[in-house]
């Protein structure tokens, strides 16, 4: 038996070997700062600018698109403030646009001169560095209009293009959920968003948060016509505090942390080197593994659901079967309280979740399940697990097997 069973890969996941390896020269021998001119420092430079690219690739960006920033909550942060903070200077100016010249313009020449906060189009059901940030931009007036997901966790295109105004700036819909896995028409709004654009002349920015998404999905940004896009390290064998926001050649993003001029600019700091290069192999290694990690844990996971869908009674599986993350599993176990369980779990070394890392000890319920349509009952008796590469058969029957004399105990 091993010493313990992860489950809760959402939450984070371990640092590869191979991610550590690439990190220990930076927090050894080539330890200097990258703006330095001299040697140790032009390696750390030059060690930056190819993570740069290695990552660039992997979504089909230019390297100078993509900014690193301490991960998934700065990212969203960067991007909702940075695009409230670019429609703000086109309101106090006669440029209408958040384009450089050469591109296309952000909002057409009628945009009206009248002081107006501002519109911003997101779902129920995004990760809490959205909502919170949509919460602080609300403080200062932006309207915000949180759609609805059906009992999948859905959002319907037709919803985000019902809830367009003249004052919308930025529509920000998440790739996949992070509690219910449910991967949402990106690739159908970016589309429909970029026809609107050139048949209305607004220009609306299009943002996803893709921290539960890459990695494990394909993901290219141009297909999915996206001006930015938050990613964190830690979801998929990278190391914590490092991220990056995809931010599309020619979008005029204000900086969100001044200083000095690292990342061209537009992110103050010395650059963590070692983190930025332990992400960029985690990131390289993940992408080339995709599709064989995806088709195992697509088995594994199917046959996880299959068993506690069946053996265990009056157990209901969270989110769409099909249109899902393939290592996501939530379900919810009928008159079972979910904390109770987990410490249960726990004192047998099986490590899951009720949700949201970033929202555990809260006494509400998912807001995510709550949005698809369970009571607070039901909400407060569901459990997360979410499984990795090295996740084994025989790892899955173990778990399911322990749940069933848990949920048959506490019944």
């Amino acid at each position: 038996m091993k010493d313990y069973y992860y489950m809760d890969n959402a939450a984070t996941t371990p640092l590869s070997k191979e991610a550590f390896e690439a990190m220990m020269p930076f927090l050894t021998d080539d330890f200097g700062n990258a703006s330095a001119i001299y040697t140790i420092g032009q390696h750390a430079k030059s060690a930056i600018e190819k993570s740069r690219r290695t990552i660039a690739a992997t979504i089909g960006a230019k390297p100078s698109e993509i900014y690193f920033t301490s991960g998934g909550s700065e990212s969203d942060n960067w991007a909702l403030v940075g695009s409230k903070e670019i429609y703000d200077s086109l309101h106090q100016s006669s440029k209408k646009t958040a384009y450089t010249d050469s591109q296309p313009k952000l909002y057409s020449d009628t945009t009206s001169e009248k002081s107006n906060p501002g519109h911003i189009i997101t779902t129920g059901i995004e990760h809490h560095a959205i909502l919170n940030t949509c919460e602080y931009l609300e403080a200062k007036g932006v309207d915000i209009t949180y759609l609805d997901v059906d009992k999948n966790g859905l959002v319907n295109p037709d919803d985000v293009f019902a809830a367009i105004r003249p004052d919308t700036f930025l529509v920000s819909i998440m790739t996949a959920n992070n509690e219910v896995g449910t991967l949402q028409p990106i690739k159908e709004i970016g589309e429909r968003l970029r026809d609107f654009r050139k048949e209305s002349g607004q220009q609306i920015l299009f943002h996803s948060d893709a921290v539960q998404a890459y990695g494990h999905i394909p993901i290219s940004v141009e297909e999915l016509n996206l001006d930015l896009m938050s990613v964190s390290a830690h979801k998929l064998n990278g190391p914590k505090g490092i991220g990056f926001l995809f931010v599309r050649r020619g979008v005029l993003l204000p900086s969100f942390i001044h200083g000095g001029a690292q990342e061209r600019g537009k992110r103050a700091g010395t650059e963590n080197v070692s983190a930025v290069v332990g992400f960029a192999k985690a990131a390289e290694l993940a992408c080339a593994n995709m599709n064989e990690t995806a088709e195992k844990e697509l088995s594994i996971r199917n046959h996880m659901i299959e068993r506690l869908t069946t053996e265990i009674a009056d157990t209901t599986l969270n989110g769409d079967i099909s249109r899902r993350l393939p290592n996501n599993i939530n379900v919810s176990f009928r008159d079972i309280d979910s904390e109770t369980l987990l410490l249960l779990l726990n004192e047998r070394n099986i490590y899951a979740s009720a949700g949201s890392a970033c929202a555990s000890g809260s006494l509400e319920p998912s807001h995510v399940l709550s949005a698809i349509g369970l009571d607070n009952k039901a909400a407060k008796s569901s459990l997360r697990l979410t499984i990795s590469k090295d996740t084994s058969l025989d790892d899955a029957d173990h778990v399911v097997d322990v749940l069933k004399e848990l949920v048959e105990r506490l019944r």
